[in-house]
């Protein structure tokens, strides 16, 4: 079967890519540059590689022309894209599967966060991926088109850094762990994060193939088997270093003025979500099993941080 990884040395991509090659598949990967993947792998050697522009007016009928049974679309943002794309693909693929988030989602009401759960996203990218979402779901239910929608958490991987302990990318909350020192966290440290190794949301993408008839028509969340509390996140990294987690608990109008402007509007951002979310769905229909809890996937990314001094410890 001939798959077309848009987005294919990405994040995600550079996990899925290989996955799927091992897995017999005959893979096209499109990129807008010729970016090297972030993870290495032999089974580079058999991918196709093909760079497109996707704001050419060009891009859906160049993938057409790729003549694939399944698209995998990992860079689409807006509804407009997706339109184009899934309009051209009809009646062309057996499988069209779009990469969304959960930020589909606003703030939790019952958790954790089912799939069925009403869609309340409170920010421009969570609103545009919801309409995605809607019109992907809505063109299989309606028209036949053979579209799933996968939700990553934060994601994580060697080769970038994942979401710390105060829920934003200040490496100084890592080092600080690491090394003892006191580390202040808004509130009581009680919102959650919900973090997903980017192979466990390539592994998803893989299953949706292998189980297409549960999977079309369907959203599924992709993240770890369980969310993390900024505290409980704190002291783990911090176990993971022989150390115990200092840590302080702000009011948010106090700790907000001890970060910077960037690390607040990213904190707030995360924490007034709380993400917190079901895989139950994915794992009865497309067999998803991660293979990392928050935590190992935190702490593999941690390892490429040190080596790569990203993060002094």
């Amino acid at each position: 079967m001939r798959v077309v990884v848009i987005g294919g040395s990405g994040h995600i991509g550079s996990f899925l890519t290989p996955r799927l090659v091992n897995a017999g598949y005959e893979v096209v990967s499109v990129t807008r540059s010729n970016r090297q993947p972030y993870v290495a792998n032999p089974a580079w050697r058999s991918v196709e590689q093909i760079t497109l522009d996707r704001t050419a007016g060009t891009f859906s009928a160049e993938i057409v022309a790729l003549g694939a049974e399944v698209v995998i679309d990992l860079i689409c943002y807006t509804l407009d894209e997706a339109c184009d794309l899934a309009e051209a693909l009809r009646g062309r693929v057996r499988h069209f599967m779009h990469c969304g988030t959960i930020w589909v989602h606003g703030p939790g009401v019952e958790v954790p966060v089912t799939e069925e759960q009403p869609r309340r996203p409170i920010s421009d990218y969570g609103r545009r991926k919801a309409a995605i979402e809607d019109y992907l779901l809505g063109e299989a239910r309606t028209r036949a088109s053979p579209a799933t929608v996968l939700h990553p958490g934060h994601l994580v991987g060697p080769g970038w850094m994942p979401l710390n302990p105060a829920a934003n990318f200040n490496p100084r909350v890592f080092t600080d762990l690491a090394r003892g020192n006191e580390v202040a966290l808004p509130n009581f440290g009680l919102e959650t994060v919900h973090h997903v190794h980017a192979d466990d949301v390539a592994q998803a993408f893989e299953k949706s193939i292998a189980h297409r008839s549960s999977a079309v028509g369907e959203a599924f969340h992709v993240v770890s088997p369980a969310a993390l509390t900024l505290r409980g996140y704190a002291e783990m990294v911090a176990s993971g270093f022989g150390k115990e987690a200092r840590l302080r608990f702000l009011p948010w109008d106090e700790w907000r003025q001890s970060a910077s402007e960037k690390d607040a509007a990213i904190t707030w951002d995360h924490v007034a979500r709380s993400p917190n979310c079901s895989i139950a769905k994915a794992r009865r229909l497309i067999d998803y099993s991660p293979r990392y809890s928050s935590i190992e996937a935190v702490r593999e990314s941690l390892a490429w941080m040190i080596e790569n001094r990203v993060i002094e410890v």
